[in-house]
């Protein structure tokens, strides 16, 4: 089944600001939350379809990556992360703060909302990791074919000793005392309405209903260690300059326990000797002589794939192009290869000796030589490019 479109998901419009687009998710969130809907498994689906929404057009990587590509840009190695939410405790983790709680916890700011009591079955883990970014260079060739790079990160991972929980020992956890172990906190407040009760994810254990009594000597309590991490990214063909790519819970370890942020892969490109990139287009300067121009030839000319051979006839002015179907880039979003476009240049030596000399005036003055009356201008260079590249 094809995924709707999230601005339809969310009833906004594209230009809808940062604002708007929180207050429609919450309108969106609060009528399919299953503390409404229970055992209604459409109401679940929309639930989550509408978390799914709001994590990428909430931020602006994501949300420019979906504009230009839609749902597309979530099949380029990473994308821009709308890869939906299979679990609930993970939507109200992560976006609980929608509701005015502090997240962290299984339910968070809706638990605020709807007075509930809601948690999960296990205990909640500690604070997210942060993001980690990297930038990684790509030939050419790995633009056109793809390809598998073995990175190591420096980064925060979990503590080696206590293995992420901060503890000193599995016995030197206990109950929260702030929050008697539920991982929330009530707050009574008298209005002109009455009273009226709010509840929060407890600050003090962050939701677990646990706090460390004893801490890790090595990590001092927080669970993660400076170190670093082997990875092999697998990166499709077809990544421009530029582009980002999100790679889930590789990021920094998260403190006593809670998840992994995610790696966030910059794109660069490595500049070929010969060849240009234009979007999906490979461009390369041909440069021959008046003699080749006029006579034709044949030459070899660099591309991706190794040398090809190709004729120039006989009369090729200079500015012309010339065209290498299928021989460009792929696109990460669509089918099809760009094109090797060949642009002719005249190469106008600039040392002569005095037969050369002697050679181009004789020919300066043949007859065959001088312009014909008539001739009319051939359409400009820039004229052609846009042509090609649909500018």
């Amino acid at each position: 089944m094809a995924k709707r479109d999230y601005y339809e998901i969310l009833e906004v419009t594209k230009g809808a600001t940062a604002e708007e687009i929180k207050k429609a998710y919450r309108k969106v969130a609060l009528k399919y939350h299953p503390d409404r809907n229970q055992g209604d498994k459409a109401a679940e689906d929309k639930f989550k379809e509408a978390a799914e929404a709001y994590e990428v057009l909430s931020d602006p990587a994501k949300k420019a990556k979906y504009d230009q590509y839609g749902h597309a840009a979530n099949d380029m190695g990473g994308g821009y992360g709308g890869g939906g939410y299979g679990n609930m405790e993970d939507i109200f983790r992560n976006f609980g703060d929608i509701f005015g709680g502090g997240g962290g916890g299984g339910g968070g700011g809706f638990e605020d909302f709807f007075g509930g009591g809601r948690r999960s079955g296990g205990q909640q883990r500690g604070r997210k990791g942060a993001n980690l970014r990297i930038k990684v260079k790509l030939t050419l060739q790995d633009v056109a074919n793809g390809v598998t790079k073995s990175i190591k990160v420096k980064k925060q991972v979990a503590c080696a000793t206590c293995d992420g929980s901060g503890a000193k020992d599995k016995n030197s956890v206990g109950r929260c005392t702030h929050c008697g172990g539920s991982g929330v906190v009530r707050k009574v407040t008298n209005t002109f309405l009455g009273q009226m009760q709010t509840q929060s994810t407890c600050p003090y254990c962050n939701g677990s209903g646990q706090t460390i009594t004893k801490k890790c000597t090595t990590c001092n309590g927080i669970g993660t260690a400076y170190g670093e991490e082997q990875l092999d990214l697998n990166l499709p063909a077809g990544l421009q300059e530029g582009m980002q790519m999100s790679v889930t819970g590789k990021g920094n370890a998260g403190e006593q326990g809670g998840p992994a942020g995610d790696l966030i892969v910059q794109i660069e490109v490595e500049k070929h000797p010969e060849l240009e990139i234009d979007g999906q287009h490979v461009i390369y300067h041909l440069f021959l002589n008046y003699a080749d121009i006029v006579l034709g030839c044949s030459v070899e000319v660099p591309t991706i794939e190794g040398r090809a051979k190709i004729k120039v006839p006989a009369g090729t002015q200079a500015g012309k192009i010339l065209r290498l179907g299928g021989k460009g880039l792929p696109s990460v979003n669509s089918y099809g290869k760009g094109d090797q476009l060949i642009i002719v240049n005249v190469y106008s030596p600039t040392e002569l000796n005095a037969e050369d000399k002697k050679l181009l005036e004789k020919m300066r003055e043949s007859p065959g030589f001088k312009p014909k009356s008539g001739l009319k201008t051939e359409r400009g260079f820039f004229d052609k490019m846009k042509d090609i590249f649909g500018e």
